[in-house]
């Protein structure tokens, strides 16, 4: 795998994942009498959370391909099946009106559990990050460099998806959000059962064809 299509793959498989767009409903109903500059911030503060959390697992971790794939294709599953949604409200209105700055850190520090962890940053993303971490060490600087690149390319995307929840909302509809979900399950197992045929390959002798295993060197094989 080549470092580009490497970040690409890192890319979808945590967009997939974390999926900034199916959340949009569970985050306007956390952020529910906000500001739109209190709910901005407050969206800031959610993806740096997920950047630092799981650039750290990116940077310290090894990998284990079959236990992360398998971990992949249950939070997939459950995806396909709609049964990811939880509830996630507000409090109602405060007693006095908040600045913008305490507003988002007291929506932080109720949303980091649960709608931070695991909803956005689960088993499922950290599984993710700590496969994609072993080709990145493969790859040398360059895949690391990349690996970060894409962890912060799905911070920023979680950052808009939550600064235009009103018009995602509107411009999609509820069955909208459904399909999306779903899409992205689909794609989410798909890739959880290449990283456990891979990990099979890799810890097996001749059980897994080297095509199948290594998908993206079937065409350039090692000289």
């Amino acid at each position: 795998m080549d470092a580009a299509t490497f970040a690409l793959n890192f890319f979808i498989a945590l967009f997939a994942l974390i999926d900034p767009v199916g959340s949009v409903p569970l985050y306007a109903a956390a952020t529910t009498g906000a500001t739109p500059a209190q709910s901005r911030l407050t969206a800031v503060y959610m993806a740096s959370f997920a950047f630092v959390f799981l650039g750290f697992f990116f940077l310290t971790l090894p990998a284990f391909r079959i236990a992360g794939g398998v971990v992949l294709l249950l939070m997939g599953l459950d995806m396909v099946r709609g049964e990811i949604d939880k509830n996630f409200s507000d409090d109602g209105p405060a007693d006095r009106p908040l600045s913008v700055r305490d507003y988002a850190a007291k929506r932080f520090e109720r949303l980091v559990v649960p709608f931070g962890m695991p909803l956005l940053v689960g088993p499922g993303a950290i599984s993710t990050v700590v496969i994609y971490a072993e080709e990145a060490r493969r790859l040398g600087a360059s895949g690391v460099a990349l690996g970060l690149a894409a962890l912060l390319a799905v911070s920023i995307t979680i950052v808009l998806s939550f600064w235009f929840t009103s018009q995602i909302s509107r411009a999609m509809g509820r069955v909208g959000m459904v399909i999306v979900v779903r899409v992205l399950g689909l794609i989410l197992t798909a890739m959880a059962v290449q990283f456990i045929l891979t990990g099979w390959a890799a810890s097996t002798t001749g059980s897994v064809r080297h095509e199948v295993a290594q998908p993206y060197q079937a065409s350039h094989p090692s000289r």
